[in-house]
């Protein structure tokens, strides 16, 4: 796997190390961080910005590119003896993708799954490293094809589910409190997110226990994927404080 950018580079690098099998640098690379990875006795490469430009797939590479260990999928069976998880149902946009991995990460979530794709290709993979900004390192991420072959999986596990949506009329109505109280009596949980531009499909939906709604001011009712997930992890992980 090739990553690149002083962000994701340096991240690696501190939490690790190991991962790094070769390093490319160009002629702009920063000199401080040049002395520290040169202590690492890692193969380090000069190369020109043209060969930089093909490795980083056209993208802004900041003069450092290096060539880490893969990052082995975190098998389902894993995963579901976790208590916290969010699942990904059908996301595309690799820049949403990563930065709900690092969100998660960051709010303390065991691990992702990313579901309802018909595969996972190299190419996108680095690109949820990049915008993970390394968080993909040291997060739990597992793929299925079927979400709902997950959600059968997780009531088996006694999960309770929460989908991101509209509230739902079909569904039995609750209170904030009985939600809190709910969720404290729960000990494995997991957030579903839906596609960027229709969200969750009526079929899991209808699978969830109970559907969060973002309440929302001035006529609008959108919000990016990433943004909506970390609100609503924020008040799940946070309900003792109400």
């Amino acid at each position: 796997m090739i990553i690149f950018g002083k962000q994701c580079f340096e991240y690696t690098l501190h939490h690790a190390p190991q991962q790094i099998k070769e390093i490319y640098i160009t002629k702009d690379f920063h000199k401080k961080l040049f002395i520290q990875i040169r202590q690492l006795q890692i193969p380090i490469v000069r190369i020109d910005n043209k060969k930089a430009q093909g490795l980083a797939r056209g993208k802004n590479h900041q003069g450092i590119l290096a060539k880490i260990a893969d990052i082995a999928l975190t098998p389902l069976s894993i995963l579901l003896e976790s208590k916290a998880l969010v699942v990904l149902c059908g996301l595309h946009d690799i820049g949403n993708i990563g930065s709900i991995i690092r969100t998660s990460f960051a709010l303390g979530v065991d691990g992702v799954i990313l579901c309802d794709r018909n595969n996972l290709l190299p190419q996108v993979y680095e690109g949820i490293f990049r915008a993970s900004s390394g968080a993909l390192l040291r997060m739990p991420f597992g793929f299925c094809s079927s979400s709902l072959d997950i959600i059968n999986q997780m009531k088996m596990q006694h999960f309770s589910l929460f989908g991101a949506g509209v509230y739902d009329k079909c569904k039995p109505q609750v209170t904030m409190r009985q939600f809190y109280e709910d969720i404290h009596n729960k000990n494995k949980w997991a957030l579903f997110i839906g596609k960027e531009d229709i969200g969750l499909s009526r079929k899991i939906l209808n699978k969830m226990d109970i559907i969060l709604h973002i309440p929302m001011s001035n006529n609008f009712d959108s919000l990016n994927a990433s943004v909506a997930t970390g609100i609503l992890l924020d008040r799940i992980q946070n309900t003792n404080m109400a």
